[in-house]
């Protein structure tokens, strides 16, 4: 016990290695570029004045979305989805494989879940005891379920999910313009330096150097940035252009595609004011996500009231209450449980008639 206590004590350590460098090579560029180049080689003040503005506002922009990417929890299933202690019990009593299946699914039956595991069974995660969300996966380094885990990053030591993935994209478009900058800059000195124009001292190393680190790491996080740019335009998360997400209808990797204007809301909010800002922005609370199949005016009845799954002190009572207060309309259909469901709606108008007629199919 104490050795594995040890093991996981040296990897925590070890795991900041990567930022470490990172923050490293980018105080070194503050110092060349601010110093070196700016203060000490070029001679023209209005251009040194220009260039160390433009200068600032991008390394402070790419400062605040680094510190946000490391440093932004990763989200976690709410206790809703969590057994209870009554179904834990149940679930761990049982042997059999089957039952154990059907138990899950009467639990599902309860929540916003479509996805499945390739043997169309609910996925659970054993390790942290909850019905995986959708887009839900357990990262083994930080050893819990993330909302819409896109990836686990070591140069940000932080699993990259639904509460961040905003400012990781954000990460990357300001750490590639921030090396553009540098690079357009610098060109003309380091040719200068190149051929002999100036003179030879400390300031020729740093500016060189400078150079081909801006370059190298522009051409590859250009490589990074346009992935990325291509999993938002589809509305998937790096484990799913590996793996398609499995529905009840089978497999299909454009599951949660709404179209390149909604998907890109998705991430960003609807507030484009604020898509080039670290401010968490996304839809939704992670937990559930509007499915292609459902996008005929693509309005999910389960997302007209996030707080319904919302995390309460009991649990999921009192939810009939909370709409209430809330001044929502309820609507209740008879699913082939045999039970009745109350689903929330915030349209008062013809239309929820229309649109509430279609939950039963949403929520099986």
């Amino acid at each position: 016990m104490a050795l594995s206590r040890g093991l996981r004590c040296c990897q925590r350590v070890f795991s900041w290695i990567p930022v470490l460098i990172i923050t490293a090579v980018v105080l070194w560029s503050y110092y060349a570029y601010v110093f070196e180049l700016c203060l000490f080689t070029i001679s023209n003040a209005l251009e040194k004045a220009v260039y160390l503005l433009v200068f600032h506002v991008c390394f402070g922009m790419f400062s605040w979305t680094y510190w946000k990417s490391i440093f932004t929890p990763p989200a976690t299933p709410c206790k809703k989805f969590q057994l209870s202690y009554s179904d834990k019990q149940r679930y761990e009593m049982e042997e059999r494989p089957d039952a154990q299946k059907q138990i899950l699914v009467e639990i599902a039956k309860k929540l916003p879940i479509f996805t499945r595991t390739q043997s169309g069974a609910i996925r659970f995660c054993d390790r942290c005891q909850v019905l995986k969300p959708d887009r839900c996966h357990h990262c083994s380094v930080c050893e819990t379920c993330v909302l819409k885990m896109d990836h686990h990053c070591p140069w940000v030591n932080n699993c990259v999910g639904f509460s961040n993935y905003k400012f990781f994209l954000l990460f990357l478009a300001y750490s590639m313009l921030y090396c553009v900058f540098i690079t357009a800059t610098v060109l003309q000195y380091f040719l200068k330096f190149w051929v002999g124009d100036l003179p030879n001292g400390p300031a020729k190393f740093h500016i060189l150097f400078l150079m081909f680190v801006a370059l190298m790491f522009f051409v590859s996080l250009m490589f990074l940035f346009s992935y990325h740019c291509w999993l938002v335009a589809k509305n998937r998360s790096t484990l799913e252009a590996f793996s398609a997400p499995v529905f009840a209808s089978g497999p299909d990797r454009n599951g949660f595609s709404l179209g390149l204007h909604k998907n890109l809301l998705q991430v960003f909010g609807e507030d484009r004011k604020l898509w080039f800002i670290p401010v968490f922005t996304s839809q939704g609370n992670g937990h559930y996500f509007p499915l292609r199949s459902q996008s005929s005016e693509s309005h999910n009845p389960l997302l007209a009231n996030e707080d319904m799954w919302d995390e309460s002190d009991d649990g999921s009572e009192g939810k009939a209450e909370e709409n209430n207060v809330l001044g929502l309309d309820s609507v209740f259909y008879q699913h082939p449980d045999g039970l009745d469901h109350r689903v929330p709606c915030t349209y008062r108008s013809s239309r929820c008639e229309v649109r509430c007629a279609l939950s039963p199919a949403w929520l099986q």
